[in-house]
């Protein structure tokens, strides 16, 4: 038997690219819907208006969906070939 690596040791990368993980694009979507709807709310608050949490909801949404997108469709390393060069 060998010995098991700890789960955060792990490789998380396949040979076409990093693996998907989806808690993390999940947590890139709630972190920007809480963070910028937060920030809309405040900004609510502070210029007496209601439809800045809107926009801010709307902001966060987008930017998770980018940081997503930018994550996971970054293009993979070329391994190295084991060809002698002649």
């Amino acid at each position: 038997m060998t010995p098991q690596e700890p789960s955060s040791e792990r490789s998380r990368t396949t040979p076409d690219g990093p693996m998907a993980d989806p808690w993390r694009s999940f947590s890139y979507m709630t972190s920007g819907v809480l963070l910028y709807g937060l920030l809309g709310w405040l900004a609510d608050r502070w210029l007496g208006t209601t439809f800045l949490v809107a926009i801010g909801i709307l902001v966060g949404a987008g930017l998770g969906i980018y940081m997503t997108f930018a994550r996971y469709n970054r293009a993979s390393p070329e391994a190295p070939t084991d060809k002698p060069t002649t």
